[in-house]
């Protein structure tokens, strides 16, 4: 398992450096962004610019990039979007507002999601089931963003139960600031309930036909015994990694979500620094949702080993 674990992550380490590399040099090959000479921190811009060897050859240009971020944890200052600021300080704080609205929405989603899987699985091949199924397929067909359009158009426009935009400020914990994260909470929400209803009513429905429940029964146990004791924890074995993978992802947000809805977060930041364009900006958005990602597969993959002992990752027989 050790040695599972360290080939693991030095593959990710591996393909994190292959694919930063590989936008850092596209990116750079490009024209960087105009500064406006009466900007106050033009002069900050260009000097940044020439000690990061902008009028030097690529290669060097990354080696010098990573030297700085190895030695000095320094990933450079936005040269469009926020002239002069460190670009991993702007990261960090438009992290909370990001890790928020995908917090409450996994909260809120799995509990539901699992109890529909769970419901549709006992039901099996009954209305109940084909109904939640088939909404489960529609949900899951469709994309996010229009689900943010229909809310925003029922409960915020018809009804007026919430605003269209998340209010501003960084009182997170505020009841305001809640009440106005509820669209975007909701429109996350849809697909991973959905996510988690599919993959729950597929894994038990497995285990419920398997031979080991039906040895149960043949010693007595009831029919929700043998579900409870057994099959619910067999199921968890698929079930729990995708939770824990699902937590690990709360960081890297929705870009359209957070467009939609003027989320101050990693999202809007990253598409913002597309559109701009801010090159620093994009290098670091980049490194951070590419390690969300590699970060993310690899717990759901060591996940399984410590959840059933049976499961040992890399071994050989």
């Amino acid at each position: 398992m050790l040695k599972y674990v360290i080939q693991r992550v030095v593959l990710m380490l591996v393909t994190l450096f292959i694919i930063t590399g590989m936008c850092f040099i596209l990116i750079r090959m490009l024209p960087p962004a105009t500064v406006s000479p009466e900007d106050p921190h033009a002069e900050i811009v260009e000097l940044r610019r020439e000690a990061l060897g902008y009028n030097k050859p690529l290669l060097v240009q990354f080696g010098i990039f990573l030297k700085s971020v190895f030695t000095k944890w320094d990933w450079g200052v936005s040269d469009k979007l926020y002239v002069g600021r460190d670009v991993f300080q702007m990261l960090y704080q438009k992290m909370p507002a990001t890790v928020l609205v995908n917090l409450y929405s996994i909260l809120i989603s799995i509990p539901i999601g699992i109890i529909l899987g769970i419901i549709a699985a006992l039901k099996k091949n009954t209305w109940i089931d084909h109904t939640i199924s088939t909404l489960t397929m529609v949900v899951i067909s469709v994309p996010s963003f229009v689900y943010a359009f229909v809310i925003q158009y029922l409960f915020s426009y018809k009804l007026g139960w919430f605003p269209f935009l998340m209010k501003a400020g960084t009182d997170y914990f505020s009841w305001e600031m809640f009440v106005s994260m509820i669209p975007a909470i909701m429109s996350l929400s849809f697909g991973v309930i959905a996510g988690f209803t599919r993959t729950t009513r597929a894994e038990l429905t497995e285990v419920l036909t398997s031979e080991f429940m039906l040895l149960a029964r043949t010693k007595g146990l009831t029919k929700a015994q043998a579900t409870v004791r057994h099959a619910f924890r067999n199921c968890m074995v698929v079930v729990l990694p995708s939770i824990f993978g699902s937590f690990i992802g709360v960081m890297s947000g929705s870009l359209i979500i957070e467009k939609i809805f003027s989320i101050p977060g990693v999202g809007q930041l990253y598409i913002n620094s597309i559109n701009a364009p801010d090159y620093p900006m994009f290098i670091m958005n980049t490194f951070f949702y590419t390690s969300i990602g590699l970060a993310a597969s690899i717990v759901v993959d060591l996940s399984y080993g410590f959840i059933d002992p049976r499961i040992r990752m890399g071994s050989k027989k």
